[in-house]
């Protein structure tokens, strides 16, 4: 009986801990909440003029200007994309999250939702690490490959 009680003791210590949120991802979560204008997508690390479609949503010049949003206390948002003859304009919902691996940057996580928050991406999702985030200012970094060479999106916002 004491065996088993100390066994389930050590499961549940082992749940809360692996669910709770680092002060460093917290800070970042409340740094990221609330709107942002993505004012650029560039293209770093290689040569050339690139163009290319962005989670697998839209071209990279529809999401300049586009609207962000992150709510921080049920790690849900949008982003709204403006209508253009290139661009399929409307809100995109999504769930996010902060997540901080061994061996890089922390990160933006996000998949797409519905407007009753379900899942809609068959649990597919984007990881952008963050370069920059303050006050005012984000920048986040996605890695892709072009031809088999490695080349970074960078993102750019700007607190609205």
């Amino acid at each position: 009986m004491q065996k088993t009680r100390i066994i389930c003791m050590l499961a549940l210590v082992s749940i809360i801990s692996s669910c709770s949120v680092s002060k460093s991802a917290r800070q970042q979560r409340n740094l990221l909440s609330g709107s942002w204008i993505l004012n650029d997508v560039s293209y770093e690390n290689n040569q050339g003029s690139f163009k290319s479609v962005i989670f697998g949503d839209a071209q990279d010049i529809c999401f300049e200007g586009s609207d962000w949003f992150f709510r921080d206390n049920n790690s849900t948002g949008r982003y709204t994309i403006k209508q253009g003859s290139l661009c399929q304009g409307g809100d995109r919902f999504i769930r996010w999250s902060i997540v901080e691996p061994v061996d890089r940057l922390s990160q933006l996580q996000f998949k797409f939702i519905d407007d009753k928050r379900k899942d809609v991406s068959g649990g597919r999702g984007y990881r952008l690490d963050i370069a920059n985030l303050n006050e005012q200012t984000m920048t986040l970094k996605s890695n892709v490959s072009v031809d088999g060479q490695a080349v970074t999106i960078v993102y750019e916002f700007t607190r609205k």
